[in-house]
């Protein structure tokens, strides 16, 4: 039955695709520190809201019909059938996952320079601390990286976020 499987084929593509678009799609788009357009980055919050439930059925939807498919197919179609199903799963698992926390974590053993050993620029921007004598600046650019340190200001433990 040829028709049959060609039209199995055919559901099973697109499952894919949308599968790994809901995934994939925000993933390219939201970039921290750098300008999205308001429609892109509409689009990949809508997506991303709606990823973890598409993105579950489509890999369900790809199962059944790898299950289907599985029967007639030639060795080089399973390879291809499996290689798909794992970029599903994937999919499905990441979509569920917050990729953005891995990349901001806190600094929990800060590093300071003295003022006048320090090669910060005039025009850098800072977040500072003063408590009694005791007085600390955090540089900007390493805060929006990381956007909370953890630190202890004349004896007082202080959380810095940004």
């Amino acid at each position: 039955m040829p028709s049959r499987r060609y039209f199995l084929w055919f559901l099973f593509v697109p499952s894919a695709l949308i599968a790994f678009g809901f995934f994939s799609l925000p993933f390219f788009i939201i970039h921290p520190f750098r300008h999205q357009s308001p429609r892109a980055l509409a689009l990949a919050m809508a997506l991303r809201q709606r990823a973890p439930s598409t993105t579950l059925a489509a890999a369900l939807v790809c199962l059944v019909l790898l299950l289907l498919l599985w029967q007639t197919a030639e060795l080089w179609r399973k390879i291809l059938l499996t290689s798909v199903m794992v970029v599903v799963t994937f999919s499905a698992v990441m979509s569920r996952l917050n990729h953005f926390e891995w990349m901001f974590h806190p600094i929990d053993a800060p590093q300071f320079e003295s003022a006048s050993t320090s090669k910060l620029g005039n025009e850098e921007m800072i977040l500072a601390i003063r408590y009694g004598a005791d007085a600390r600046a955090y540089p900007i650019r390493e805060m929006a990286y990381h956007h909370i340190l953890n630190d202890v200001v004349a004896g007082v433990p202080v959380a810095v976020t940004y």
